[in-house]
């Protein structure tokens, strides 16, 4: 089984995921072969909190143009993190 570094990739940081921060909702980038009892066990390994429940997404990429180069951006996983009532918040999206 692959370390809970491996399963979360990295914090999404946008104006919608900052919204959802405010009803300790948090979305994160995974890895593509994630399932959610993974991405519920590497959350709360890595920052320490309970997890109410997990979401989970495949975001497809979008096709970009350079002049008349066509190609496309890479897909990934995104997960909607849920924590319990009475669980603390997640320090590193409260700090932004």
């Amino acid at each position: 089984m692959a370390s809970a570094y491996d399963v979360i990739i990295k914090p999404v940081i946008s104006e919608q995921s900052m919204d959802l921060a405010q009803q300790k909702k948090y979305t994160f980038k995974v890895a593509v072969d994630a399932n959610k009892t993974q991405v519920k066990q590497a959350v709360e390994e890595i920052f320490g909190v309970e997890v109410a429940r997990v979401n989970i997404m495949n975001v497809n990429g979008k096709i970009k143009r350079m002049g008349r180069n066509v190609g496309r951006t890479a897909a990934y996983k995104k997960a909607v993190v849920t924590l319990t009532e009475g669980s603390k918040e997640i320090e590193f999206f409260s700090s932004l």
